[in-house]
């Protein structure tokens, strides 16, 4: 039977340099998605708890006061404990050490990024990490490039204007699912995807797990991401 996360990390330490002035008194996943009256972290929270999580640490760091007061005040639907990363340890280190507060480290656990508004099923991807046995798996998704391309035939005569494209490539849309084991591999200090994630590919032990047609995925590092969230809002409610 497979054993489904029940506990979450969201890094939400970033300080947001390309939102302000947004983030000039708050942190990152404090920003508010217009017309929503409520925080990118709020959103994620939500989602967290739709998809079975019953407790998340929320791992803090720049301007970590506001997040904390806001996560005191607001009626939650799981529960959640907040560290604070006092230096800079790196996205692994930070990973790690949020790690070390989650109430049950015997068992699997998502991790997200706490800039991601996003909505499919994190139980279709721990069903997809535990049938390939992974140790870490990690959503993929397939943004669009934000110009327009051009499209030519050998002679160099231009056949076609596409309006942005999906892009050829898949990014790491900043979702994960991790087995326990997955925190004894992670270092103390450092970016785990410059040394644990590559090991774990070379191992096969990494997977990949491409986000569903039709799912919405958005990293909110601009304010023009703000802008394209709210309008997309209808379409996608949270």
């Amino acid at each position: 039977m497979t054993q489904r996360p029940t506990q979450a990390v969201v890094l939400a330490g970033g300080q947001g340099s390309r939102l302000r002035p947004y983030t000039d008194d708050r942190p990152k996943p404090m920003v508010e998605i217009p017309g929503t009256g409520m925080p990118i972290i709020g959103h994620q929270l939500s989602w967290l708890a739709a998809e079975g999580v019953t407790d998340a640490v929320v791992s803090c760091g720049h301007l970590a006061e506001v997040l904390q007061e806001w996560l005191d005040g607001a009626e939650l639907p799981l529960r959640v404990t907040t560290v604070v990363e006092r230096e800079p340890l790196g996205r692994g280190g930070g990973l790690k050490y949020a790690a070390g507060s989650l109430p049950r480290p015997e068992q699997p656990w998502y991790a997200t990024n706490g800039d991601i508004w996003t909505r499919f099923s994190l139980r279709a991807m721990a069903d997809f990490h535990d049938e390939r046995d992974a140790t870490a798996t990690l959503a993929l998704a397939r943004p669009r490039i934000p110009w327009g391309a051009v499209e030519t035939d050998r002679f160099g005569h231009v056949l076609d204007f596409i309006e942005a494209p999906p892009s050829p490539y898949l990014i790491n849309a900043g979702v994960y699912v991790f087995s326990p084991a997955f925190s004894g591999l992670l270092p103390d200090r450092g970016d785990h995807e410059r040394t644990t994630f590559p090991r774990l590919a070379r191992e096969r032990r990494l997977a990949g797990f491409p986000l569903p047609q039709g799912a919405y995925w958005r990293a909110i590092d601009t304010a023009k991401d703000l802008t394209e969230a709210a309008k997309e809002l209808e379409g996608h409610p949270s």
